[in-house]
């Protein structure tokens, strides 16, 4: 039996923040794998602004230097939003798994009781929050300190190179900016 940590998100685009969270969630969780999940599309939003299989590569790229990281491919293979309760169940019935940490992003705490299956969900994972901004995080819950000021949605209104996690920096940046033009064309 393993522990895992599972790590979903819309990576549109995948910033520092995601990449520090991978890095302090290896280092502080007692885990032998860690799944990052790459949303088809959040169930929470109407769309996403890169598509699923560039969002994927990115991930795919990003964790490349990261042992212990699977990235993996269900919700974008499932072609529609999934819940977090599908995935875990996923994950359960394909894998021998002890323990189940949940990583969320703070700002996910005001809406968590809204996800699908909440109450099950509770009971098959052991949640770990990510600080983000200054987002009141209860002391009953673990929490990963992720000093990274920056969202995607912030990012993409405005691209800047720093915020992107070097090896994925240039293309990110690229497909962003030609995005911006075509729209404006």
């Amino acid at each position: 039996m393993i522990n895992i940590a599972v790590f979903g998100g819309s990576f549109d685009p995948p910033h520092i923040g995601h990449e520090e969270i991978i890095k302090v969630a290896l280092q502080q969780l007692d885990i032998d794998l860690l799944f990052i999940v790459p949303t088809f599309l959040n169930p929470f939003k109407k769309t996403s602004f890169a598509p699923t299989e560039k969002r994927y590569q990115w991930v795919k790229k990003l964790t490349l230097n990261y042992p212990k990281t699977k990235v993996l491919k269900y919700e974008i293979d499932e072609n529609k939003p999934v819940p977090t309760i599908e995935t875990i169940k996923h994950l359960k019935e394909n894998y021998d798994l002890d323990k189940i940490y949940l990583i969320i992003g703070a700002d996910n705490l005001p809406t968590l009781h809204k996800w699908k299956a909440f109450e099950e969900l509770q009971k098959l994972v052991h949640f770990v929050i990510a600080s983000r901004d200054d987002e009141n995080i209860p002391k009953s819950l673990q929490k990963l300190d992720i000093h990274v000021n920056i969202s995607s949605t912030k990012l993409r209104e405005k691209i800047k190179k720093e915020y992107l996690p070097k090896s994925i920096a240039d293309d990110v940046i690229e497909y962003y900016n030609k995005e911006k033009n075509e729209r404006k064309n």
